[in-house]
């Protein structure tokens, strides 16, 4: 049993659109990432996921619908939905999702 600090996590990643595992539990990752700019189109087929914004906002695109997600909100995204994050300036976002969840979903890209 161990406390994280997750400004202090956050602080450390240098990287956009690299998540880092900051804890598991229940086959659950939570993680940390930052990211800015535009991610691509992907979908996850069996799993959802949770973003929560710790700092900044940014804007989760759906084929159908754009949603805006600011400090201090969160947003689940239901598997088998595309979605792309687009964020005009960096912001941090702490994640919950299986385990088996890929970054970029359905793509096969290293990005």
């Amino acid at each position: 049993m161990q406390k994280v600090n997750i400004i202090d996590q956050l602080n450390n990643i240098m990287e956009y659109w690299e998540p880092k595992v900051v804890g598991e539990l229940n086959g659950q990752y939570v993680k940390l990432v930052k990211f800015q700019g535009e991610f691509i189109w992907h979908k996850h087929e069996n799993e959802d996921e949770l973003f929560f914004v710790v700092s900044g906002k940014f804007k989760m695109e759906f084929r159908d619908k754009t949603v805006e997600v600011n400090e201090n909100e969160f947003l689940i995204v239901p598997h088998g939905v595309e979605h792309r994050s687009v964020a005009e300036e960096e912001v941090w976002i702490m994640l919950f999702e299986p385990t088996t969840t890929t970054k970029t979903g359905n793509i096969a890209v290293s990005i």
